[in-house]
């Protein structure tokens, strides 16, 4: 069985959590508090050298590390990852875009607002990141406005990789009122027979 090393509360978590049980894989779930610096401890480092959450410990002892890597070992011969190269191109293109422009402002608010209570000092950043992370949203918008899913008709997991945070962007101060299709998309991918929420 596999074991999944992570925090209820992270959205990077949160994909490995919602693509196990899309795909009704069994798990053990094993907590990990990364505010009291467990992913810094000598155990933790031998599974990720990197200190990061999640890690996914296969049943031989190899550890995964990267949300969206993990995804794609996760998903690798189901409906979730399609097959067709230029497809699975733009599976990843999503995935890329995921981490590098939408990621560090839509999860880093909610990390400053949730987590730290929005603190004066990280005000500046907190704002930056808004404005960085309403232009992601903006390009999300413009493709799910001609697609029902960020690619094409199938769920897949350029979705979870982009649900994952996306879904709980209120709570970093983000206001979705004026993207209709970004909302449409939420409630298309909560509406999945297998869903499970965040803390569910």
């Amino acid at each position: 069985m596999y074991k999944v090393y992570g925090d209820y509360r992270s959205g990077n978590c949160y994909k490995i959590k919602l693509m196990l049980h899309l795909l009704d894989q069994p798990y053990e779930w094993i907590p990990v508090d990364i505010l009291k610096g467990e992913t810094q401890s000598e155990a933790f480092l031998a599974k990720n050298p990197n200190g990061k959450i999640p890690v996914l410990e296969l049943e031989d002892g190899t550890c995964l590390w990267e949300s969206n890597a993990i995804l794609n070992f996760l998903a690798d011969g189901s409906e979730f990852l399609p097959g067709e190269p230029r497809l699975r191109t733009q599976v990843l293109q999503w995935q890329f875009f995921e981490q590098y422009s939408h990621e560090p402002y839509v999860a880093v608010a909610r990390f400053i607002q949730l987590y730290q209570g929005l603190p004066e000092a990280r005000r500046a950043e907190y704002e930056t990141c808004h404005a960085r992370g309403y232009k992601a949203l903006r390009v999300m918008e413009q493709q799910l406005q001609s697609t029902p899913y960020l690619v094409g008709e199938q769920y897949s997991i350029a979705d979870i990789a982009l649900y994952a945070y996306t879904h709980v962007a209120d709570e970093g101060g983000f206001d979705l009122s004026a993207y209709p299709a970004i909302r449409a998309w939420l409630q298309r991918v909560a509406s999945h027979p297998r869903h499970v929420t965040m803390h569910g």
